[in-house]
């Protein structure tokens, strides 16, 4: 589907893309989903990492696998592919021309590696001083560990989160776990997106451009969030608590009669409805229950008659039961019945965008709901190399300069 003639949020920006995987390809996506302009820079043969990051792949009109990973497909729409060389002088000199002609520049190599092409922020910006540009790395510009490649599992772990998610050690698979998508990476994404916009202001006021300096360590620590408070406040080390929550009872998975459910219950008036379905209305008046803070000390106590009482009634009876008296719970969903929910059906979480290789591409849709400036789905995932022509013509190169650099393999 196509929106092109909807108002653009962001029309006008440009962006020139240096980056591959995740977190910046996450990060320009969403530029690009509210109406940048962004040239993905991609090596020749290859591409970024992730399109053979694979099965599964895209399938063509026939059913069979193409060469575009589901995992590519999914971070790259609406983006437009330059395959260039940069170990070549011809590259260096093309991404630099680029760098003139964008408002913002997202790369993610290591710390010192642009500098080899003359790409360096210093260099760009000594030369185009309203650029934006914005770095993401492991850990950041700075600190002991900037020469360092910085992995989204790695630093789940680093970070700490991964001694704060899964089962407590004293339970059958307790240990550490990993979140189960790369929640570094597309957070770091999401605060990349968030300090370009700003950056993007401050130039549109000022004429100055800025180099915003992103690691996947720092946002792991940020987005701590309130464990990462907890700790600070009372110096206790926060532990896996499994699916309970550190700070709220009851906040977690139950087992019903049939299947398993969430109760999130999340204030005092909350539980004392739970307490009436439940059938147990003197546990919201116990001393012990009555206050979020008492049943977080007393977790050890009222767990167990929670999960003693739940688990005497089938799951659609509590989820019917606790939504009519407005009490937080779920079904806990497989991704297939998440897509498929209605609520989900409603949003739009799915969108269909038509693809070189296939008409039938199905993607998950921006969560973004913007009344005056929609997002909008203008370009499936590219295939490599597949705008070099048209953007190097852009540029303002010529016929001619384009085919020697094809011949000399400096472009694809």
């Amino acid at each position: 589907m196509s929106q092109a003639a909807s108002p653009l949020a962001l029309a006008g920006v440009r962006v020139l893309d240096l980056s591959r995987v995740l977190a910046g390809p996450w990060c320009t996506q969403t530029l690009a989903d509210l109406g940048a302009d962004v040239i993905k820079i991609e090596r020749p043969g290859t591409g970024d990492d992730t399109r053979a990051w694979g099965p599964p792949y895209l399938k063509d009109a026939d059913g069979r696998d193409t060469s575009e990973a589901a995992y590519f497909l999914g971070a790259n729409r609406n983006k437009r592919s330059l395959a260039v060389d940069l170990a070549t002088p011809q590259g260096q000199a093309i991404v630099r021309k680029l760098a003139g002609q964008v408002d913002v520049l997202v790369e993610n190599f290591k710390v010192g590696d642009l500098a080899r092409y003359g790409l360096d922020a210093q260099s760009l910006l000594a030369e185009h001083p309203g650029l934006v540009i914005c770095s993401i790395t492991g850990f950041g510009q700075t600190g002991p560990y900037a020469d360092r490649a910085g992995y989204d599992y790695a630093v789940q772990g680093m970070g700490g989160l991964m001694s704060v998610t899964g089962e407590r050690d004293d339970l059958p698979g307790g240990g550490p776990q990993k979140v189960g998508v790369a929640v570094a990476d597309l957070f770091t994404g999401m605060y990349a997106t968030v300090a370009i916009l700003a950056a993007l202001r401050h130039r549109d006021a000022t004429g100055q451009g800025q180099v915003i300096d992103m690691a996947l360590l720092d946002t792991q620590l940020a987005m701590l969030a309130n464990l990462g408070s907890n700790y600070l406040c009372s110096g206790k080390v926060p532990g896996r608590m499994g699916n309970a929550h550190q700070n709220i009872v009851p906040y977690q998975v139950f087992e019903a009669r049939d299947g398993h459910l969430i109760l999130a219950v999340g204030n005092d008036r909350q539980f004392a409805k739970f307490c009436e379905i439940a059938g147990h209305p003197e546990w919201a008046a116990d001393e012990r229950f009555a206050t979020n803070a008492e049943r977080v000390r007393h977790r050890a106590t009222l767990v167990p008659l929670l999960e003693q009482v739940i688990r005497g009634r089938p799951r659609g009876d509590w989820l019917a039961a606790l939504e009519a008296a407005k009490v937080p719970c779920g079904s806990i969903n497989s991704i297939a019945e998440a897509f498929a929910d209605p609520q989900a059906q409603a949003r739009g979480a799915v969108v269909d965008l038509p693809h070189p290789l296939t008409p039938d591409l199905r993607l998950v849709a921006s969560p973004m709901k913007l009344s005056a400036t929609p997002v909008t789905y203008r370009h499936a995932p590219p295939l490599l190399g597949q705008h070099s022509d048209e953007l190097l013509r852009e540029a303002g190169c010529s016929a001619d300069d384009i085919a020697a650099w094809r011949a000399a393999g400096v472009i694809a």
